[in-house]
């Protein structure tokens, strides 16, 4: 059986790629749900502290109600609710009221089910391939609910830097307990940092608390010295989509910086060293 399992067989690539599927469809649950559940929380607390009633919502969390179209409120039959492939033949359509099914679906479930096969084919079912496949679904679970919200909530980011906090605590781990400390607090304060002196200067929020938690917990994965190279790639891709987005709209628009930290932080994670070293090179040889 063991053999099975090895790294780098088909039969865990095959296994890896449908339980990858699998939970990019729960995945969706949770960026669906997620924002509606906090937004009704604070709206109890909000009316708790005014002292005003309040209306009894339905219950409402990520497991009640059960799988249902948001447009006709109609259920999701298990044929219609198979990963990947009932988007297909539904041809991205609600069964029974024809409402458009968003793109993002699919892709969620699509990126999670190639990033569980990519881990499972280096790592096989290992503590190190658990580790990097709730961290890859907590990233994409915070990508999209940022992007669509402008939101990073702290159930998930939260986790994630204790994730990385206590796999720094592990022997197979390429950072030292030390490192993902100090990764995690200068993380933290350069954007908090910014955060504040662009708030002098213009009297405006640049950005969120939720982007300094997200960086922290990716630069305690990444450690200190990629910090640079996080950011850089995280600006300048924010910069590019920006102005593409911002083309005949408002300035004012708000664009989310989160998706642009994972997409540095997964950049300077898996090529961050490379890129120092080649501008290190490069630098001398000016």
């Amino acid at each position: 059986m063991e053999h099975l399992l090895a790294a780098e067989s088909i039969p865990t690539l095959v296994l890896a790629l449908i339980l990858g599927a699998v939970i990019g469809s729960f995945l969706n649950v949770v960026i669906s749900r997620l924002p509606i559940q906090l937004q009704r929380q604070w709206q109890r607390e909000c009316a708790e502290m005014n002292g005003t009633p309040l209306k009894e919502l339905d219950h409402f969390s990520i497991a009640v109600p059960g799988s249902h179209c948001p447009e006709c409120k109609a259920s999701i039959a298990w044929y219609d609710n198979i990963p990947l492939l009932s988007y297909l033949v539904l041809r991205a359509r609600c069964r029974h009221c024809q409402t458009h099914i968003p793109l993002t679906y699919w892709l969620v479930e699509l990126i999670s089910c190639l990033a569980f096969g990519l881990v499972a084919w280096h790592f096989d079912f290992s503590l190190p391939a658990l580790v990097y496949v709730t961290v890859f679904s907590l990233l994409i679970c915070l990508f999209v609910i940022d992007w669509n919200h402008q939101l990073l909530p702290d159930q998930l980011t939260y986790p994630l830097l204790w994730i990385a906090l206590l796999w720094s605590l592990s022997p197979t781990s390429e950072l030292s307990p030390d490192s993902a400390i100090i990764g995690a607090v200068a993380g933290y304060l350069s954007l908090w940092s910014i955060y504040w002196a662009f708030k002098l200067v213009t009297g405006k929020e640049g950005m969120g608390y939720g982007d300094f938690k997200l960086l922290a917990a990716i630069t305690a994965f990444t450690g200190a010295t990629l910090l640079p190279v996080t950011i850089l790639a995280s600006s300048v891709c924010g910069a590019i989509v920006g102005l593409v987005m911002i083309r005949g709209k408002s300035r004012s628009q708000p664009i989310p910086f989160g998706p642009f930290l994972i997409g540095g932080g997964i950049l300077s994670y898996f090529f961050g060293t490379d890129l120092l070293f080649s501008y290190w090179r490069w630098l001398g040889g000016v």
